[in-house]
């Protein structure tokens, strides 16, 4: 065995060793750093955040209300009346607001994709998703529009924030965790911004209450 084996092993070992409760209690003793004080709005504060990072944005009371609200937007903007979305949402109706939408993984062929939100962070205007069986990875990363539907009580000022609700939900770490902050984008060739290089470049926050 070399010693990259060694320290691999050891890293291995040690992390199998730790249960969640050492890990709480390492976190206790180091303590965050500064933070700037917190927005008097959450809500208002993202919603801001989120249009400077070229996100689009719609607000309803109703959670039921969002097909409706998706389908006019869509038009709107010339789009497919189909996607897939989260196995999760298939309890909205989709099909009374005239939208095909598919519970399953998005593959290369989907142009819209709708996915709900663990929760969603106040300071950057940035959405956190959790991976698993029933909200793929591949439904905010592939299709070229991503919809997504946030909770507005499920804002949290900061991104440590966003990691303790996380630690206070699971027990067990989720299989991903995406950060979102707005449509995919890149300055590799001269400087240029560009929308979609990596993944969608259209991105439409939906606030609607569970």
């Amino acid at each position: 065995m070399n010693a990259r084996d060694k320290i691999l092993g050891r890293i291995a070992r040690t992390a199998c060793a730790e249960s969640g409760e050492e890990i709480a209690a390492y976190l206790a003793q180091h303590p965050r750093g500064p933070l700037p004080p917190p927005p008097e709005n959450l809500l208002a504060h993202f919603a801001e955040r989120a249009l400077k990072l070229s996100s689009d944005i719609l607000e309803t009371s109703e959670r039921a209300e969002v097909p409706a609200m998706l389908a006019r937007y869509l038009q709107q903007n010339s789009l497919p009346m189909r996607g897939v979305c989260w196995p999760s949402l298939t309890n909205l109706p989709w099909r009374q607001a005239g939208l095909d939408m598919q519970p399953r993984p998005a593959n290369g062929h989907d142009l819209v994709g709708v996915t709900g939100t663990f929760c969603a962070i106040a300071e950057t205007g940035t959405l956190l998703l959790l991976g698993g069986e029933q909200t793929p990875a591949t439904t905010s990363l592939l299709p070229e529009t991503h919809v997504a539907i946030v909770d507005p009580t499920r804002i949290v000022a900061t991104m440590e924030d966003a990691w303790d609700l996380l630690r206070r939900e699971f027990k067990q770490p989720p299989r991903s965790v995406n950060f979102i902050s707005g449509p995919s984008r890149t300055a590799d060739i001269e400087q240029t911004v560009t929308l979609g290089a990596h993944g969608p470049y259209r991105v439409l926050l939906i606030l609607a209450p569970a």
